[in-house]
């Protein structure tokens, strides 16, 4: 029984919507969530010093120590939730690529976990970023790709390419 669906995928690659989605496409409950809740959660002061995580005008992502001992937290919370037998769908974007699964795979061990690769071409990524207006321009093209470097999914979905639907059904043939 799967019990974690994780969706990386860079900025405006349409990973929150497909999660949305999922969620209530799926016949038993799913929760939800994503690395906006866990930057959201944090102070302010996270956003301003070196340990937390920087937002550059250029739109890359620097996170520090601090942002990391608190992520390493939630994800094991998140992972604890799932042993206890809550089924969950992650939203997140690998800016370490590798790494950042390696993260994720302590936390879950020992449960089943479905990773999902959400493509979404860098232009498109690009202009869904401006019509948002809430992210920092360049963020969406810079991670498009890089995030996917070294990646090994179950299952991959483009969303500039691909419906909604389709990229449902395609993930749920891995369940």
């Amino acid at each position: 029984m799967t019990n974690i669906i994780i969706l990386n995928g860079g900025s405006s690659s349409g990973k929150t919507t497909l999660a949305k989605c999922l969620q209530n496409s799926l016949t038993e409950t799913w929760m939800r969530f994503s690395i906006d809740d866990l930057i959201e959660s944090m102070p302010d002061a996270m956003l301003n010093k070196d340990s937390g995580i920087k937002l550059d005008e250029d739109g890359s992502v620097s996170p520090g120590a601090e942002f990391r001992e608190l992520e390493s937290a939630w994800m094991h919370g998140i992972g604890e939730m799932a042993r206890r037998g809550a089924r969950i769908i992650i939203d997140d974007v690998f800016l370490s690529g590798v790494e950042a699964r390696q993260r994720w795979e302590t936390s879950l061990e020992g449960l089943q976990v479905i990773w999902v690769g959400v493509f979404c071409d860098p232009a498109v990524a690009g202009a869904r970023e401006k019509e948002r207006g809430d992210r920092i321009e360049g963020m969406a093209i810079s991670q498009a790709v890089a995030v996917h470097e070294g990646m090994n999914y179950d299952v991959t979905v483009d969303t500039s390419k691909t419906s909604l639907k389709e990229c449902i059904r395609l993930i749920e043939q891995q369940m």
